[in-house]
């Protein structure tokens, strides 16, 4: 008996000294490559995911008449479907703290009309906060198309298709070009 309350004695011991130990600390968060350029993903993923969206529906009136263009097939939806998945997790991607606009020593695309990557990328870094809603403002429209692709919705996608034109535009307008005029 006596051999019994010991054990438990010493059982009840270890059992509060393992209790009081502090906790592992969670293990340090994964450093993500983010090598590739905003300006590379947007090229690569951004740029053809949108033009899959944007040219999947549309009506084209023409003097034999209308043509209505939508995806036909399980498979068109699915080929679409992926796209709408790459646009919003594209947004993941340009949103990463320490990715940078452009490849070191690119000029702009468009002189003139546009700002050059380092200016882009210093407003972006005096307000990363806005630049994040207005990538994850398109990351929602891309939500909402793959609602409407999963739904097999043509006036829906449609729609979407107008509403990513309008985030792109937002962000690009107080990022890529802000002095352009209107019109």
């Amino acid at each position: 008996m006596r051999s019994f309350a010991g054990l438990v004695a010493v059982t009840a011991t270890v059992l509060v000294i393992s209790a009081c130990k502090s906790p592992t600390p969670p293990p340090p968060a994964p450093a993500f490559d983010t090598a590739r350029t905003v300006k590379e993903v947007m090229k690569s993923m951004v740029e053809p995911a949108a033009d899959t969206l944007w040219n999947a529906v549309g009506t084209n009136v023409t003097t034999t008449g209308t043509q209505v263009k939508a995806p036909q097939s399980d498979q068109d939806w699915l080929n679409i479907r992926r796209e709408a998945i790459v646009l919003i997790e594209a947004m993941n991607l340009v949103t990463m703290p320490e990715r940078h606009m452009a490849p070191a020593g690119t000029k702009s695309d468009n002189p003139g009309s546009e700002l050059e990557p380092e200016q882009i990328e210093a407003l972006r870094n005096q307000d990363r906060e806005s630049f994040t809603k207005l990538a994850f403002a398109l990351q929602d429209t891309a939500l909402a198309a793959l609602k409407a692709i999963d739904a097999k919705d043509i006036e829906a996608l449609n729609n979407a298709g107008g509403d990513i034109d309008m985030a792109c535009e937002s962000c690009h307008t107080k990022y890529w070009y802000p002095n352009k005029k209107p019109g």
